[in-house]
């Protein structure tokens, strides 16, 4: 393990000397990849994934993680094999974006909410794209077509919930147990999660204020690693496509994909979402390919998320022994299934485009006006909310149609 290390070590430090010698011979490319990523943080990751960061830390904060945990468990643990608690990341992981997934679940391992086992499983089927992202700056801005969005979005998120039904039988011979609150049969779920809830706030001895304080530093914090992660892998990429790597990658994957039936014109674009999300579905939309190839390859790219993307995750879980591992497995699958699921949409999509998706979702997103920070900051949040409301009601109503089940089939 030691002499790994040591290897490991060597290897990234010859890719270090070898980024330096690429700044210093091409100083005009690393200026232009660096604006480029500082514009990508700035107008797209930055108003997503603000409101996201700072209202999952007061959740925390709050107690409500704990909440849902009791009270979901019954819901998340026959679905996913993952805690009650689960569900507040599959909910942030689903209507936020990359990376906060991971981060959301670390805070889970950290606070011994879920075990390690639970923690790889919920970190490999919560991380997403962001939905403002497939719907917005893909289909409407690269695209041009809004009702291409139900599509991506939907490939994208159908391929990852099949992935999370199938990692319920990862580990399962879990050796680590969390205790959990017990369950009393004679008192009410929704009282014991109530119960949960108040207990948790009275641990915690911050005023409001310094909690509010904290979540809204620590949010900040860790968006602007997230943008050091962005911009630097812009650089690399910028520098890469100069010294022909890209080109080479690309070939690489066509002696795989284009045998498989995908056009040749869309590998540059794969081989450039191998590092960055972004890049590579911009020119799989510039592709000079058919429109299925095209949306196939922007699948794969979403699904695999790039290696940006899944260095902003390591960092996130830097301080657990969550294993990136299977994250990485995942990510594959996720992209086989995602191109997978957009070939079997696309004809019955494109029916459904002509009478329903069309009418509605391109006057609904060409009408309006270009997404601000404000305005995506509000979107985002009002999408966490409404997706923590369903899942909550949908809780309460399967814990009332329990309770009353109990009451009615109860001995006389």
């Amino acid at each position: 393990m030691q002499k790994h290390r040591e290897t490991m070590r060597l290897f990234w430090t010859a890719c270090a000397i070898l980024f330096v010698l690429g700044m210093i011979t091409q100083p005009q490319t690393v200026y232009e990849g660096a604006v480029y990523g500082l514009g990508a943080w700035w107008n797209i990751v930055f108003p997503s994934l603000l409101p996201f960061f700072i209202v999952s830390e007061l959740l925390m904060n709050f107690g409500v993680v704990h909440f849902m945990g009791v009270l979901l468990e019954p819901v998340m643990r026959p679905l996913f094999n993952v805690p009650g608690a689960g569900s507040f990341v599959l909910a942030i992981g689903y209507t936020s974006g990359y990376p906060i997934g991971a981060m959301v679940t670390a805070r889970l391992r950290a606070q011994k909410l879920c075990t390690r086992i639970e923690a790889e499983r919920l970190m490999s089927f919560t991380n997403n794209s962001s939905p403002l992202f497939m719907l917005v700056a893909v289909a409407v801005g690269m695209f041009h077509n809004a009702s291409l969005g139900p599509l991506i979005a939907g490939a994208h998120y159908l391929a990852n919930l099949t992935l999370g039904l199938a990692l319920r039988f990862y580990g399962r011979r879990d050796p680590e147990v969390i205790p959990r609150p017990m369950a009393d049969r004679n008192t009410w779920i929704l009282k014991r999660a109530l119960a949960e809830m108040v207990t948790r706030q009275r641990q915690d001895k911050r005023t409001s204020g310094q909690i509010i304080g904290d979540a809204v530093k620590n949010a900040i914090n860790n968006l602007l690693n997230i943008g050091g992660f962005i911009i630097l892998f812009a650089v690399i990429i910028r520098l890469l496509t100069q010294a022909g790597f890209i080109d080479l990658v690309a070939r690489a994957l066509g002696l795989v994909l284009v045998p498989l039936g995908l056009s040749p014109a869309v590998l540059p674009a794969l081989a450039s979402g191998l590092f960055e999300m972004t890049t590579g579905t911009k020119l799989a939309s510039e592709a000079a390919a058919p429109l299925l190839h095209q949306l196939i390859a922007v699948a794969m790219i979403l699904a695999w998320s790039g290696l940006s993307i899944q260095a902003q995750a390591a960092n996130m879980i830097a301080g657990t022994d969550i294993r990136m591992g299977p994250f990485i497995l995942v990510r594959v699958a996720h992209a086989i299934l995602a191109a997978f699921y957009t070939c079997l949409m696309f004809g019955p999509a494109a029916t459904l485009n002509q009478s329903l998706i069309q009418p509605v979702f391109t006057p609904l997103l060409t009408t309006v006006q270009p997404v601000s920070l404000w305005s995506a900051s509000l979107i985002s949040l009002f999408l966490l909310l409404l997706s923590l409301g369903i899942m909550i009601m949908l809780a309460v109503v399967l814990v009332i149609l329990t309770h009353i089940r109990v009451i009615v089939l109860r001995p006389r």
